[in-house]
Formats: C-alpha cells, structure tokens, sequence
C-alpha cells in the first residue's frame, strides 16, 4: 500500500452522503424525510425548527440562540408558563413548508427554544411523565362523578411539571367548568382541556391497520380529510360498514387515496343506463372494470345472462351506431367470439386450515396391479404350494 493511499480517508455513513438523519424515526410519530439533510448549509437557511412532543403533538420555535441542533436532539423550549421539553424531528428548509402546511394563524404561535435539555430538566420530565396515566385513570373517575357526557382519552403533563393537557372525546358540547375546578384542585397543575375526534385519537394511541401497515394517522398524517361513502361507490367497492371501517370506526383515511384516478378513470367508462342493441338482443350493463377500461354486459337487466366483456371504447362505438339506427351483429368488433378476459388469480385465496390436514398415506400397488399391504411374499408362497399339491399343516 503507498503512502498516497494511507492519506485517503475512508468514507462511512454521513460522510459520503448517507445522512441517516433523514430516514430514522427516533420513535417519534409523524416523522418527515428529510431529504435537504445531506444538503450543506441547509440548516443556516432558517432559524426555524420543528420540535415533537408525546404522540402526534408538534411545536415550530425560532432557534434564537443559534444552537447546533440535529434531528433527535432533546432541547428545553418556551412555554406558557414554563418550559416544556421536546424531540428536534426536523430543521433547515423544510421547516418552512411544515409551517405553511400548519397553518399558523399569527407569529405569536412560533415560540422560543431555550437550551438543550439539562439533566435537571430530564429528571422533572420523567418525573412529569410518570404521573401520567394515574392523572387520567382519577380524572375519568371526576369526570364520571360529575355525570359528564365525555371521555377522558389521554393526559399529557408539560415538561416542567407546572401543566396538564386533558384530551376528550365528546359528541355534544360540555360544560367542563367545574371539572377544571376539580382538576386544579386535585392535582395542583394549570388545566388546559383540548377535544379531538375519533381519528386523532387513533393517531394518539396508535396501532396495526388490516393492510398489516402501522397506521397512517399515527405515522405520517397530520390533516384530516373528511371520508364519504362517495369514495367507495366511485372506486366500486361493496359499501360493507364492517370492511368500511378503520380502527378509530370511522371511514378509513385511505379511501381517499385513490378516488381521484377512479373517477378520471370512471369519465372514460359509458353510461350505465344505456343500453347496448344488437342485431341479437339488448344488452345491459352488468360490471365495469374501472381502471381496466373494460365494461361487462348481460342480456337480463337484473341476473347475469349471456353475459360479454368489451373494451369501453368498443362501446362507445356501438353506442354511436346505435344513435345512427345501426346494430352491429354481435358486441364483439369481429363478431366472433369474447376476447378472453384476465382474471386476477388469489394467491392467498383458500382454506388456510388445508396444511393443517394430516395427508393420507397412498398403498403402494404392486407389479400385479393390486395394493401392497407388506404381505405379499407370503400370499405368494401359499399360491406356489397350492398349485404343488403340497399342504402344511399350522403348528
């Protein structure tokens, strides 16, 4: 090896451009990409910083003081009154576009980070979090005293101990003037009361979706959309509440996702009241395959009979024949048979419980054609004395 060589650094993780900054999740929930990480001097380009605390609560403050700050970093920040104690989930530019997506209404609300947190402020923050859910399991039990109509979901205490934040759910409005009277009372912390629906409750506690995904309200969602069986009807699937529904049941989010390609997609499919007329029958349609452009009809209106699958284009042609007064002879464009259609195979389809069946052991035939049950050799040798005229006598 020469001596030129010794001199080159080897490259490993950030230093070649491989910030795991940008992709770690520190266990904190709706962490964003950061993909300006490995960009130099992105985090002079703003003071601005997005600070995390418990579950999906998310602060933006001015780094006043210039700190070196990266992802992770536990830092003491303003507070009302106080301070309180949160996680650096994001920094430089980006920031910027999280405020706008925030949509905070004054400047007011963009507050200062102190410092980074001392071991004093860790020991007050533990001791703060460890009172948590002793908080929320007695404040149930005022609340249910008081014959409230609501449901206390989570506690969160701020860092430095001097502040509470009760989360509840409430169908109709409550008057909780003297539950944060007893409150104060009870626990000696200033109140803060905040209501949340069904979905940011999720969000809160998290959990597994059917798809087998962590939650998308408590990984990545930070605005709630409001989901209507529309989406369903437009993407056709079986308006089924039980399949419908998502953990917080209500709507599932992901409906959303998709319902703009169906409907672009829907626009290219023909009407589903017209009907298709041939030189046979009528025709009616049955089924549409939306994104494969493809539409299924039946000659009854209301079974499934002589049913033909066409292209969407195929029938919109027929359609304008029809307003012509012509009828082609068949659906088909060379009046020969269907094209054949590509069903989608389930790969995971069938009854699981089949490998667990005992599988039945198959005789082995012999040369004879006949099932070897391991007694062969003798039947044979009592066939050759027989033909022998010999004969033994059982002992």
């Amino acid at each position: 090896m020469t001596e030129k060589t010794k001199e080159l650094p080897v490259k490993v993780g950030c230093d070649r451009g491989l910030c795991h900054a940008a992709v770690g999740r520190q266990d904190r929930q709706l962490n964003t990409y950061d993909w300006l990480a490995d960009v130099p001097g992105n985090a002079d380009t703003t003071d601005l910083v997005e600070v995390q605390f418990k579950h999906t609560r998310k602060g933006y403050y001015h780094n006043v003081n210039n700190l070196e700050l990266k992802k992770g970093d536990i830092v003491a920040v303003e507070a009302s009154p106080g301070h309180d104690i949160g996680v650096v989930t994001l920094t430089g530019r980006l920031v910027k576009l999280q405020v706008k997506k925030a949509n905070l209404k004054s400047a007011d609300d963009i507050k200062r980070i102190y410092r980074l947190a001392r071991p004093a402020d860790m020991e007050k923050y533990h001791e703060a979090k460890a009172r948590e859910h002793a908080t929320m399991i007695e404040s149930r039990q005022i609340a249910k005293g008081l014959g409230l109509d609501m449901k206390i979901g989570d506690v969160e205490y701020q860092g430095d101990g001097n502040k509470a934040i009760f989360y509840y759910i409430a169908d109709e409005r409550v008057d909780f003037r003297q539950l944060i009277k007893d409150l104060a009372a009870a626990f000696h912390v200033r109140i803060e009361m905040k209501q949340i629906g069904a979905r940011q409750e999720a969000g809160r506690i998290g959990g597994t979706g059917p798809c087998g995904r962590e939650l998308c309200c408590a990984t990545w969602m930070k605005n709630f959309i409001s989901v209507s069986t529309n989406a369903a009807r437009f993407q056709d699937i079986s308006l089924n509440p039980q399949k419908l529904a998502g953990m917080c049941a209500k709507l599932k989010c992901c409906l959303n996702y998709e319902v703009d390609d169906y409907v672009e997609a829907g626009k290219r499919l023909p009407s589903k009241e017209v009907i298709l007329q041939t030189q046979d029958a009528d025709y009616h349609l049955f089924k549409s395959d939306i994104l494969a452009g493809l539409v299924t009809y039946s000659t009854d209106k209301n079974i499934a009979a002589n049913l033909e699958t066409i292209s969407a284009q195929r029938a919109k042609q027929i359609i304008e024949m029809n307003r012509r007064g012509e009828k082609p002879l068949s659906l088909q464009e060379d009046g020969g048979k269907p094209a054949e259609v590509k069903h989608h195979i389930d790969l995971a389809g069938g009854d699981i419980s089949r490998f667990d069946k005992a599988k039945k052991k198959k005789k082995k035939k012999s040369g004879n054609g006949r099932p070897n049950n391991g007694n062969n050799g003798n039947n044979r040798r009592r066939d050759d004395r027989r033909e022998h005229g010999q004969r033994h006598d059982n002992p």
